[in-house]
């Protein structure tokens, strides 16, 4: 999935605020391509995830210990624990400036308690106004993220050399924090005395102040333009929509699938396991296909060897349609020829009728006609006759009752009772 991502300006937003966006491909190889628009005519992309980005002269980070069972799931995973949020007004109150009602906080991903934690700071108003602006445009961020953030103990400090020549800045991220100071010799000589001697320090500048990064540093500078920057930023951890400005559970829950359905679909590390799971489905199906070709040949084997019987034992027959009907009536045929009683004389149902009936049973007429055998004058209604109608049916008879009189036919071959 490709990525929208909002850099928020400075100040308050108007219909004529200028934004830059960086738009990233949905694989990894794709290159982020920016550009810049005001937010009356902000374009959209579908399809697309929208993140918003803090520049880093909105935020300030401190370090605070939450104490035991402040991060307890009841309470933290809305995002909206006014419990949390009262701890952490009271953890800041005397470290910043500004009254703590007027800040939004937001937590380090995967914190946890026992531990000092980092805790990002912007105004609450300024963001709110931006967010806001974006819903109304039909540009719903789903994440919100710094442009810069501390790196851990164990990390090497992150140098970023910004700005023009006319306005060189600094911003160093560091296992302190992150500090946005002036490009300069000094500054450098400061930085250099702060740092813990054998850290390891990682340099990146943008090209329009390589030059001077290299001279202060006495060696050349890996360049990163500020579109890059961008599109590493989003991919952090770090997500600043919490309490009031956290997404609901199913908004989270679809960007959570979605962005793990595209990394199984087209990131390279599964290339892989792709090809294997496709390789799997093309096994099965080839095999059910196998098996299907197998069961077809057996079952044609089988009505071949029916209808081998049938025209055999009956040469006369030249099509075969239904074997064991065709079978069946050609019998019966034979039988009446010969005079053999059949299932469908008379002498056989009214043999079939005097085994099931009571002994005082009789009938006041019967009447045989088209393989139907009438007997009338019997009393349906007795309990001898409550189940005779049943019973003929089980010696393959089909049997019913009109009134005083019961209906036996015969059944044709191949039919059912």
């Amino acid at each position: 999935m490709s990525t929208l991502i909002f850099k928020l300006p400075q100040g308050l937003p108007t219909p004529t605020s200028a934004l830059r966006v960086v738009q990233t491909g949905s694989h990894s190889t794709d290159l982020p391509r920016h550009f810049e628009t005001s937010l009356a005519s902000l374009s959209d992309v579908p399809g697309t995830e929208r993140v918003a980005l803090v520049p880093q002269t909105r935020l300030s980070w401190h370090r605070v210990e939450l104490p035991a069972g402040t991060l307890d799931k009841r309470f933290f995973q809305e995002g909206g624990s006014a419990r949390l949020r009262a701890v952490l007004d009271g953890l800041l109150e005397e470290r910043l400036l500004d009254d703590t009602a007027l800040l939004h906080f937001a937590l380090a991903p995967e914190a946890q308690t026992g531990a000092p934690i980092w805790v990002a700071a912007c105004d609450r108003s300024w963001l709110k106004a931006w967010l806001d602006a974006l819903e109304q445009g039909g540009r719903t961020v789903s994440r919100i993220v710094p442009e810069f953030i501390p790196t851990g103990a164990d990390s090497a400090t992150q140098l970023h050399a910004l700005g023009d020549s006319n306005h060189p800045m600094l911003v160093c991220c560091g296992p302190a924090g992150v500090a946005s100071l002036p490009l300069s010799a000094s500054t450098l000589q400061w930085l250099l005395a702060a740092n813990t001697p054998g850290t390891a320090v990682q340099w990146w500048s943008e090209p329009g102040v390589a030059h001077i990064a290299e001279q202060l540093l006495g060696a050349a500078v890996p360049l990163q333009t500020e579109t890059e920057r961008t599109a590493m930023a989003a991919q952090t951890g770090w997500d600043l929509a919490q309490f009031e400005f956290s997404a609901s559970r199913q908004a989270r829950s679809r960007k959570r699938w979605s962005s793990v359905w595209d990394t199984l679909m087209h990131s390279p590390a599964w290339r892989a396991a792709r090809w294997s799971a496709v390789a799997i489905v093309l096994a099965h199906v080839a095999g059910l296909q196998a098996w299907s070709w197998k069961e077809q040949a057996a079952q044609t084997a089988k009505r071949n060897a029916i209808a081998a019987v049938l025209t055999t034992t009956f040469p006369d027959t030249k099509v075969v349609v239904d074997a064991p009907a065709q079978m069946a009536r050609s019998v019966a045929l034979l039988q009446r020829q010969s005079g053999a009683p059949t299932g469908s004389d008379m002498e056989s149902m009214l043999n079939q009728f005097g085994a099931l009936a009571p002994e005082t049973a009789a009938p006041a007429a019967i009447e045989f006609s088209a393989n139907e055998l009438r007997l009338s004058g019997l009393d349906s209604n007795a309990a001898e006759f409550s189940s005779l109608a049943a019973n003929l049916q089980t010696q393959g008879l089909r049997a019913r009752w009109e009134g005083s009189t019961l209906i036996v036919q015969s059944v044709p071959p191949g039919a059912k009772p």
